[in-house]
Formats: structure tokens, C-alpha cells, sequence
């Protein structure tokens, strides 16, 4: 009897030492400046190009007219204005692909640190092109903005789901999906006309990248390296435990440590997967599906197609053309409100209803949209509900579809696949992103307002997929979301080490021995990567 209730305070004890969770000023000041250089950047040049577009076009015309004599066709300055805009997603697709090889080289904090060149040169570009009389320095500058993308969008989650405790991994993980909101939000404001939305001004929209690349640059270079990348990659146990005990604010890092070194006698003699590889792995097919699905979905769900609708939207209902701008801003800032609620919510509702539900409101609203915007010439009133909808659907995507994916990612896959795994969802995510860009001003010319029945039916069936297949991961580990995919995937939880890595397998006394002899002397052996 005493036994038993020793053993119910060791378990409350434990339990209340995995709720406790120290937010320490190095986990924060990483999350917040990584997320400030990268995926703010890529959110602020969604939106930067809109406000300027009249006037970049202007200067498109002028500049043909001065070289050639004659001013561009209609049809040639639509080409290059879609050019300027969806390159982005091509230079995105480049970043995306080079990921692996890079943060495997360089780790994870310097590739965000060194990423930063793209960035400064892209901002160099497109800010002088007026000065120089060039739209092909704005074009190239928008696809080596792309590439800064790319390589951030997958190395910024990498970077954050490995430095982070896994009780409170999902709300790190957020911090991508706000900081893109907030960059959205940014471009908003700047590109209006009392600030930089003028035709004398519009060079400073690009200009102002280079201010979160210097401050990255500053900062990030003085905080450690993701400790996982250094114990499981590197094999250097001191530098790792410096890296944990300034993340989690404290000295007795030994339980991370140790539970790093469980998940690395998974993965003992391995070396980093290649993305052939891990398509290959019986044990990760379900998870990179659902990766698949939900990057897939998270472009394709149909925002772009919201952001193109609102101004016209926000003009049918009434609103003066030059106030527009303004109202516009509503969207940004419901945008990033509904990430914030999300990061916050995250730990304690769970991955899985907060992205289904996301997905199904959409799948409402869009019907709820379709309906409003096909009779709202007809019922006064009815322009106001087209507004509300917009408004519910960038709320919805936001506070699950525009973040989980990324978190995900980080979640399904251990050391070895992480890379190769980001840089599948970041192929998924730029491809989807630029085939949205292509192929929906045909949607929308053919559908006109019942293109968002398309949009619902995508939503839909992520949200079905997501209901059947999607496991919770909150609080999780990599060998308890294994397991939940054990059974889907047909693998044994015992074989799950061989379907990972086909070979001849050693005693776990023998492996455990030569991987704890490499690690203590920071060397890697032979075959391990």
C-alpha cells in the first residue's frame, strides 16, 4: 500500500514537472528573431506588390517606351506583371529543394543567419530598379526573394520544433504562421499612400527587407544551435547540453539529453535520409501523406482567390474606392489576431481540431460566400455578408490551416528524415502555390462567382482526410507519434527500425555502446552522417 502510494507522488510529481515549463529569454529571443527575418519576410512579400501595382506597371510602359519607342501592348504588360508576381513561388520551389544539403552542412541557426545574402541582394534589386531604369532587376529580385523563402520556410520550423520543450513545441511552431500574418499586415500599411504607396516611393516598399535581415543577422549569430543538430548530427554532447541549458533555463539538462539519445538508438548507424529514401520508408507513408494533404491544402484552400475578390467585394457593398485601402487593412489584422488566438490555444486544444476545424469553416463560409456573391445585386443587404465571410475565412485558415502544416512536419519525422521531409512539403507548397497563381484567373473567367465551390470542395476533403487519418500530437514524442501511424502504415512497432533503414541490424548492447563512444568524443564514426 505504501508502495503504491510512493508511486502515485512519483507520477504526480512527474506530471507536474512536464506542465511546468520554462519559457526561457533565449527560446524566445531565437523564436522571435528567426521567425522576424524569415517568415515575416514571406509574408510581407505576398502583399508588398499590391498597392504599388499601378504605378510598378507605369514604369514597366515607360521603360519599354524609352527603349524601343513605342509603348508595350496591353497583352505584353499583363505577361510581365504575372511574371513579376509568380516567379516568387519559382524561386520559392529553388529554395525549397537546396534546403536538405544546406542545413545539413551548415545546421539550422546559420542557414537562417546566411540565408539573409538572398534576401539583402533581392531587396538591392527591386529598390534601385526605379533609379536604374530596369524591371529585370525587380523580376530577378523577386525570384531571389522566392529562394530566401524557400530555404527559410523549411529551416525556420526545423529550427523551432528542435529547440522547443515538446509541451509547448505547437505554440513555438505558431510563431511561423503569425509572423507571416503580421508581414501581410505590414505590406498593408506601408504600401498606403500617406506612407510608401506613392509613385515617387514605391522603391522603399523593397528597400525596407534589408531592416529584419540586419536585425537577424545581429542577433541570431549569439544564440545556439538547434542542440538536436549538434548531439545527433555532429556528436557533440557538450555544446548541446550548453544549447539545452540556455533554451530551457536550466542547468540539469540530463532528461533531454537522454531522450534525444532514445530517439538516436531508432537511427543508430544511419546516415541522413535522401528524399528517395524516405519515400521509400514502409514506416513514414501515412506521414507524408498527410504532410502532402495538408501542404497541399494550405495552398489550395483558395485565400489567394480572397485577397483578389476583396476589393471589388469591398466596392460592391458600397465603401468609397479610396477608402478601400484602409478597410483592407480589417483583413490583415483579423488575419493576424486569428494566428495569435491559435498559438495561444494550440497546447491546449490539440493539432487535430483546430486544422479540421479551420478546414471545415471554410468549407461553410465559401458555400456561404458563393451564395451571397451570386445574389447580392439583388438584396441590399447581402454585399455585408460577402464582407463578414471574407473576414470568417481568413479567421479559419488562420487559426489552423495557415501554421499546423509547418508543425506537422516537424513532428512526423525524426533527425535523419526531417530535412528530406521539409523539403517534400516545401515542393508540395511552392508548386501548389504557383499552379493557384496560373491556373485561377481561368477558374474565376469561367466559374465567375461559383469558383468558390472549388475552394469548398478542397477544403472539404482536407478536412475529411484530416478526420480519419490525423492523429493528435500534442505533447507528443516522434516514438509515440510513430506508433500512432504503426497500424496504418502495416508496421510492426518493433520492426519499425528495420523498415526504416533495410541493413544488417546489430545488438542494441553493441549499438548503444558505439553510438555512446562517438557522442563523448564529438566524433562522428564511419557511416554516420
Amino acid at each position: 500500500m505504501e508502495n503504491k502510494q510512493q508511486s502515485n507522488g512519483v507520477g504526480k510529481e512527474n506530471n507536474a514537472v512536464k506542465k511546468k515549463v520554462n519559457w526561457s529569454g533565449s527560446l524566445i529571443v531565437a523564436s522571435l528573431t528567426g521567425a522576424f527575418g524569415s517568415s515575416f519576410l514571406y509574408g510581407y512579400n505576398l502583399s508588398v506588390v499590391n498597392a504599388p501595382a499601378v504605378f510598378i506597371k507605369k514604369f514597366y510602359n515607360e521603360t519599354w517606351e524609352r527603349r524601343y519607342g513605342f509603348s508595350v501592348d496591353e497583352g505584353t504588360l499583363t505577361l510581365l506583371w504575372s511574371i513579376t508576381v509568380s516567379i516568387f513561388a519559382i524561386g520559392g520551389l529553388v529554395g525549397a529543394i537546396i534546403v536538405t544539403p544546406v542545413v545539413k552542412f551548415f545546421g539550422r541557426k546559420c542557414t537562417l543567419v546566411l540565408n539573409n545574402v538572398f534576401a539583402v541582394a533581392a531587396a538591392l534589386l527591386m529598390s534601385l530598379s526605379l533609379l536604374a531604369g530596369s524591371f529585370e532587376m525587380l523580376i530577378l529580385g523577386r525570384i531571389i526573394m522566392g529562394v530566401d523563402a524557400g530555404i527559410s520556410l523549411s529551416a525556420l520550423p526545423m529550427y523551432l520544433s528542435e529547440i522547443s520543450p515538446k509541451e509547448i513545441r505547437g505554440s513555438l511552431g505558431q510563431v511561423t504562421a503569425i509572423f507571416i500574418c503580421v508581414g501581410v499586415f505590414t505590406g498593408q500599411v506601408l504600401g498606403l499612400p500617406e506612407i510608401f504607396g506613392q509613385e515617387s516611393r514605391w522603391p522603399f516598399l523593397f528597400g525596407a527587407i534589408i531592416v529584419p535581415s540586419l536585425i537577424q543577422v545581429v542577433i541570431l549569430p549569439f544564440l545556439p544551435e538547434s542542440p538536436r543538430y549538434l548531439l545527433l548530427e555532429k556528436h557533440d554532447r557538450n555544446k548541446a547540453e550548453k544549447a539545452f541549458q540556455r533554451f530551457l533555463g536550466k542547468d540539469d539538462v540530463s532528461h533531454e539529453i537522454e531522450e534525444v539519445l532514445a530517439e538516436s538508438r531508432v537511427q543508430r548507424n544511419t546516415k541522413l535520409v535522401s528524399v528517395v529514401e524516405l519515400l521509400r520508408t514502409r514506416a513514414v507513408r501515412w506521414q507524408i501523406a498527410t504532410v502532402i494533404v495538408t501542404m497541399g491544402c494550405y495552398q489550395l484552400c483558395g485565400l489567394n482567390a480572397i485577397w483578389y475578390y476583396t476589393n471589388s467585394i469591398f466596392s460592391e457593398s458600397g465603401i468609397n474606392h479610396e477608402t478601400i485601402p484602409y478597410v483592407t487593412l480589417s483583413t490583415g489584422a483579423v488575419e493576424t489576431l486569428a494566428a495569435v488566438f491559435s498559438g495561444l490555444v494550440i497546447e491546449r486544444l490539440g493539432r487535430r481540431p483546430l486544422l479540421i476545424g479551420g478546414f471545415g469553416l471554410m468549407t461553410i463560409f465559401f458555400a456561404v460566400l458563393t451564395v451571397s456573391l451570386t445574389l447580392q445585386n439583388t438584396v441590399h443587404w447581402l454585399p455585408y455578408l460577402s464582407i463578414f465571410c471574407i473576414l470568417a475565412i481568413i479567421a479559419s485558415f488562420c487559426i489552423g490551416p495557415g501554421g499546423i502544416p509547418f508543425v506537422l512536419t516537424g513532428e512526423f519525422f525524426q533527425q535523419s528524415q526531417r530535412p528530406a521531409a521539409f523539403m517534400i512539403a516545401g515542393t508540395v507548397n511552392w508548386l501548389s502555390n504557383f499552379a493557384v497563381g496560373l491556373l485561377f484567373p481561368f477558374i474565376q473567367a469561367g466559374l465567375q462567382t461559383y469558383c468558390f465551390l472549388v475552394f469548398a470542395g478542397i477544403c472539404f476533403a482536407g478536412a475529411t482526410y484530416l478526420f480519419f487519418v490525423l492523429p493528435e500530437t500534442k505533447n507528443k514524442t516522434f516514438h509515440e507519434i510513430s506508433q500512432a501511424f504503426a497500424k496504418r502504415n502495416k508496421v510492426a512497432l518493433e520492426m519499425q527500425e528495420m523498415n526504416h533503414y533495410p541493413g544488417e541490424k546489430k545488438s542494441s548492447e553493441e549499438q548503444e555502446s558505439n553510438f555512446a563512444s562517438s557522442v563523448d568524443n564529438g566524433e562522428a564514426k564511419k557511416g554516420i552522417v
